[in-house]
């Protein structure tokens, strides 16, 4: 449980618990991640649809009636419809993109699967990213990991990893910037 309070907080991570929750009782913990990951894939790739779970302008009864039928059509039933609509009868669809990615971590977390971010100044090579995984899988206690490898030039060099809470900046802009504030401080 300790684990659980520290993949998901917030309001979203409040629901994402609760399903999970529910889910883990009723044994389908996967099946419920699935079809969570098909409506976010559905917002994600749907403007209007983007701009519809965002929108407040739009009342609850509204949002239920738009979703149903949106629901039905990529297959979303069960308990990770009613989750969806009970999130827009609560009028906290804005949020449901978070709480989805709150209950697939907490799902993954039962799965023994741990995320991390690599952020370079340059694409990363196959070869760098099996052996950063690696290295990751070590630090996490042998946990599988799924890396989300980010490309940011600002960096300048070097490489800014996260992995669940921990944060490792070795990149060049940082190192630049200490001896900065350490130059200002001498001089």
């Amino acid at each position: 449980m300790a684990e659980q309070h520290d993949v998901a907080t917030g309001v979203a991570g409040r629901y994402a618990s609760a399903l999970f929750s529910l889910a883990r009782d009723e044994r389908c913990t996967d099946e419920v991640a699935a079809a969570l990951a098909r409506f976010d894939a559905a917002i994600a790739e749907n403007e209007d649809l983007q701009r519809f779970v965002r929108s407040p302008v739009y009342t609850a009864r509204e949002q239920l009636g738009a979703l149903v039928p949106i629901l039905e059509k990529i297959g979303v039933t069960g308990i990770a419809a009613n989750f969806i609509k009970l999130a827009a009868a609560k009028r906290r669809l804005f949020v449901i993109r978070d709480m989805i990615r709150d209950y697939i971590r907490l799902n993954d977390a039962l799965r023994g699967v741990t995320h991390a971010e690599a952020t370079t100044a340059a694409p990363l090579s196959e070869a760098n990213v099996a052996a950063l995984k690696e290295a990751l899988r070590a630090a996490s206690g042998g946990k599988d990991v799924e890396l989300i490898a980010k490309v940011d030039p600002a960096i300048i060099g070097g490489l800014v990893v996260k992995l669940g809470s921990r944060l490792v900046d070795g990149s060049l802009k940082t190192k630049l910037n200490a001896i900065r504030t350490r130059m200002k401080e001498v001089g």
